[in-house]
C-alpha cells in the first residue's frame, strides 16, 4: 500500500535525522518553554498546520497568501525574538556545551548567609539575590550600580532596608562576590500566578526563565525565603536547607560518579514524556515530508521471457540484473523483486545468436511514476536453437 510504502527502505541516516531532529526539538522546547517566544512558535505551528492542509486540498487563494505571509513572519521573528535567538546560539556553542568557564573556589560565608537571609525574612525585609552562573546577566538587566563585596549580614541590611535607595532591585552575584546591586530584571508572562506574588518573585522567575541563573528571594509581606530556577519558585524552610542549596549554586561541580546505566536510564526516563511526545511530532512530520522525498534504490531482479514458441530452446547469458530506480519515496517504497518484471517479448526471435538491449520499456513497473536511472548489465545475448525431435 502506498501509505506504508514510506516505511520500507529505511537507512540507518533516516533514523539518524529522525533523532538530531528530536533532540534539537526537546531542547528547544526545553529552552523556550513558559516564555513569549513559546507562546509565538505554537501560534507558528498552528499556522504551519492550516499552510500544509491548505496546500492538500489544493487552497490556491490561501496558499498564496499564506506564501506572502511567511516571508513577512521571518523578519518579525528576527526582530521580536533576537534575545531567544541568541540564547539558543550560546547554548549549543561548543565551548558552552563542554563547561569551558571559570570555577569558583571554596565559599566560606555560605553558612553565616544562611542565617542572615532568614534574619532578613524574620524582619520582613524584602530581598532579591541573583546568582549567576555560566550565562551572563548583563545582557538582561538594566540599570544597577557596580560593587565588589561580600555579602555580610550588615551589607545585606544596608541594601535591602526599606530605606535605603537600593532596596528595590536585585542584588547580583558571582564568583563569591556581589558585582552588582539596585538592578532591574525582566519580568515574567506567565499566567496564573498567585496574587501574593509580587514584582520581586515576578522578577526572579523572569531572570530564570531566560539563563541559568538562580534567584534568592525574601516576601516582604510574609517573611518566607524562596528560591527559584529555571521559572519554578520552591520555598525554603531553614538555613540548613538553604546552605545545601548554595553549596550546589555556588561551589564547583563534583566529578560524576553516577554510572553510564545511571545516566542512560536518566538520559531516556526524565522527561520522557515530553521526550516521547517530541519524537512522536517529530516522526509524523518526517514521515509527512518522506514521501515526497525523492530517493534512489536498486533491485535485483530475474530475467523473464515470454512468448517463446513452443519448438524453440533459448539460452540466455544472463539470468538477471541490477535495476537502480529514482522516485518519490512512497512510491519507491513500493518497489520490489516481485513487482518488477522484464519482458522480453521472443514471440519473432530468430534461430542463433540475438542480441537485446534492456531499458525502461522491457520493465513491467508497478506505477509509471518511477524513473529507471541504469540496468547492469544492459545488454543480454539470447542463444536460440529448434527442440531436438
Amino acid at each position: 500500500m502506498p501509505t506504508f510504502s514510506v516505511f520500507r527502505h529505511l537507512l540507518l541516516k533516516d533514523f539518524l535525522d529522525i533523532i538530531i531532529l528530536t533532540v534539537f526539538a526537546y531542547h528547544l522546547y526545553v529552552w523556550l518553554h513558559q516564555t513569549k517566544a513559546f507562546k509565538a512558535l505554537v501560534g507558528l505551528l498552528g499556522l504551519g498546520i492550516i499552510y500544509s492542509v491548505a496546500q492538500f486540498w489544493g487552497l490556491f487563494l490561501t496558499t498564496w497568501v499564506f506564501q506572502i505571509l511567511w516571508q513577512v513572519l521571518i523578519i518579525l521573528i528576527i526582530i521580536l525574538f533576537q534575545t531567544e535567538i541568541r540564547q539558543v546560539l550560546e547554548k549549543v556553542n561548543p565551548f558552552y556545551a563542554l563547561g569551558w568557564n571559570k570555577t569558583v573556589g571554596h565559599i566560606p560565608w555560605i553558612e553565616s548567609f544562611s542565617k542572615n537571609i532568614f534574619e532578613l525574612g524574620a524582619q520582613q525585609i524584602g530581598a532579591l539575590i541573583i546568582f549567576q552562573r555560566k550565562d551572563r546577566l548583563r545582557e538582561f538587566i538594566s540599570g544597577g550600580i557596580p560593587f565588589e563585596a561580600e555579602p555580610t549580614g550588615e551589607l545585606l541590611v544596608s541594601i535591602f532596608q526599606k530605606n535605603s535607595p537600593l532596596h528595590d532591585g536585585a542584588m547580583l552575584i558571582d564568583n563569591g562576590k556581589i558585582f552588582m546591586a539596585a538592578a532591574f530584571l525582566p519580568m515574567t508572562f506567565q499566567e496564573g500566578l498567585g496574587k501574593e506574588l509580587g514584582t520581586r518573585h515576578r522578577s526572579a522567575i523572569g531572570i530564570t526563565e531566560r539563563c541559568d541563573a538562580w534567584a534568592l528571594v525574601i516576601s516582604e509581606e510574609r517573611g518566607q525565603v524562596s528560591l527559584v530556577r529555571r521559572g519554578v519558585l520552591d520555598l525554603v524552610p531553614s538555613p540548613e536547607v538553604l546552605t545545601l542549596k548554595l553549596k550546589e549554586i555556588l561551589t564547583p561541580d563534583r566529578p560524576d560518579t553516577t554510572g553510564r546505566l545511571q545516566k542512560t536510564k536518566h538520559l531516556l526516563l526524565n522527561r520522557w514524556r515530553i521526550k516521547l511526545a517530541t519524537l512522536t511530532i517529530v516522526s509524523v512530520v518526517w514521515f509527512s515530508f518522506a514521501g515526497q522525498q525523492n530517493v534512489e534504490i536498486s533491485v535485483e531482479i530475474p530475467i523473464t521471457i515470454q512468448n517463446l514458441p513452443p519448438q524453440l530452446e533459448v539460452d540466455a547469458s544472463i539470468q538477471n540484473v541490477l535495476v537502480t530506480a529514482r522516485g518519490q519515496r512512497k512510491d519507491i517504497g513500493m518497489l520490489s523483486p516481485k513487482n518488477i518484471k522484464t519482458n522480453i517479448d521472443l514471440s519473432n526471435v530468430g534461430l542463433g545468436r540475438n542480441n537485446y538491449f534492456l531499458n525502461q520499456q522491457q520493465l513491467l513497473l508497478p506505477n509509471d511514476r518511477v524513473e529507471i536511472i541504469r540496468i547492469e548489465p544492459n545488454n543480454l545475448t539470447l542463444n536460440v536453437w529448434t527442440k531436438p525431435d
